[in-house]
């Protein structure tokens, strides 16, 4: 087993074509995604296989290639672009004298690197224990010697063992923690919908921009930078939109492709706010070539999660690096309405607020509402929705109000008030 080193690693990444009809991932997310770990990236080696080698995962002419490539650049660790399985890390470090890591180990040491709650560090703590549970026989042969000396002689428990043993009981403590975050998170989600609280959940492919519509949305600070997962935890927020409209604005971890499964089971209890949000705002870099492949990765896993047939609005964002327009498009033959926005200038962002109004608020009512002087709460809040066009007092010494509100405002307000009802207009004479 190799120490990992303190500082920045200097790294050599490993690309494999197998010609299988599969996407062949982009080599340059790799490297921004060992860049944002702090490696220094000395290299690229490309190959082209026909399946996997059950061995070394590529062949051994490769192997040594790579290992030629290790010693001249002073490569102090090897990344490949897929999923290895233990036995191949081991016999890849055996022969290249060097740690070596898969995409889902480095996925996991960049989500360790950025949690910054209680909660995301259990989830990180999680996915990693899980992913190091099938790995603990890398490098550790000693491992499998069983524990001995006076008074410690007999059959015993290999060291190995009592390492799962260890390892599944932390495992089993984190699962209880997390079941608790659950537990408040849902209790949080039951006074939201007792007070029509719509929830809208941005999700996304990662840097897509996601933080900073919430911010702009939001008017909250969380930290956005243009990097691969600047931010883990879950982040809600109580916002009014034009016309009186609340609703809880959550922002969740970007997605990727080939998301780690364990990764995804361990943030289960943040991405149910995903998974039982109301509308979800499906952001996208509209600048980003690759932004229909990274559409369908992200509609992957929201299937993988159960949150496939939960409503959308397709937020095409970053306009002003692609050069394009505000727009907003309904949908069209059942598919999602779209939008064109820029978070970072705000342009766009009105008809976006608009398309989210449309969804919850549906069709707008025009009509009259005749209201005595007692009712002045009833008054206010018409007013504080903004939803009165004109007032007067008639010859009863009553208010009328002209107004034009929400199908879904108009069912909420004749629930809370008796007084209120909605009458045909009249004509005034003016």
């Amino acid at each position: 087993m190799f120490e990992r080193p303190e500082g920045g690693e200097r790294v050599l990444l490993v690309q494999i074509d197998f010609h299988d009809g599969a996407l062949c991932d982009d080599v340059s997310e790799l490297e921004e995604l060992a860049r944002s770990t702090g490696a220094e990236v000395v290299g690229v080696v490309r190959a082209s296989r026909r399946a996997p080698d059950a061995r070394f995962f590529i062949g051994a002419g490769k192997v040594d290639e790579i290992a030629g490539q290790v010693v001249d650049r002073r490569a102090e660790l090897v990344i490949f672009n897929h999923a290895l399985s233990p036995s191949q890390e081991r016999n890849l470090e055996s022969r290249l004298k060097c740690r070596v890591l898969d995409r889902t180990s480095l996925i996991l040491d960049i989500f360790a690197r950025r949690a910054r709650s209680h909660e995301g560090k259990l989830q990180v703590e999680l996915a990693q224990l899980r992913h190091l549970s099938t790995r603990l026989v890398r490098g550790w042969t000693h491992l499998e010697r069983q524990k001995g000396g006076i008074g410690l002689r007999g059959p015993g428990e290999k060291q190995l063992e009592t390492d799962r043993r260890l390892l599944n009981e932390r495992i089993k403590t984190i699962q209880r923690r997390l079941e608790k975050v659950s537990a408040q998170r849902n209790q949080g989600r039951q006074a939201r919908r007792k007070a029509d609280i719509p929830t809208v959940s941005l999700v996304g492919y990662t840097n897509a921009g996601k933080s900073t519509l919430f911010n702009t949305l939001s008017g909250a600070h969380v930290y956005a930078a243009d990097q691969l997962f600047a931010t883990l935890d879950p982040t809600l927020r109580r916002i009014t939109l034009a016309g009186g409209l609340d609703l809880v604005l959550a922002d969740t971890v970007g997605f990727i492709r080939h998301l780690p499964h364990d990764l995804v089971k361990a943030f289960r209890a943040t991405l149910q706010e995903t998974e039982e949000a109301d509308l979800l705002l499906h952001v996208i870099d509209a600048a980003d070539p690759a932004r229909d492949d990274n559409i369908e990765q992200v509609d992957a896993v929201l299937e993988e999660i159960g949150a496939d047939q939960r409503p959308q609005i397709l937020v095409f964002n970053k306009i002003d690096l692609a050069g394009l327009a505000p727009r907003a498009v309904g949908d069209e033959a059942g598919g999602p309405p779209r939008v064109w926005v820029s978070a970072r200038t705000g342009a766009g962002l009105d008809l976006l607020i608009e398309q989210i109004r449309q969804h919850f608020l549906g069709e707008t009512l025009h009509g009259q509402v005749e209201l005595p002087m007692a009712a002045g709460r009833l008054r206010a809040e018409l007013f504080r929705h903004d939803v009165v066009i004109r007032e007067r007092i008639n010859a009863q010494g009553k208010w009328d109000l002209e107004v034009a509100l929400p199908r879904a405002l108009y069912q909420q307000m004749n629930r809370r008030y008796d007084e209120f009802r909605l009458l045909p207009l009249q004509d005034t004479g003016k």
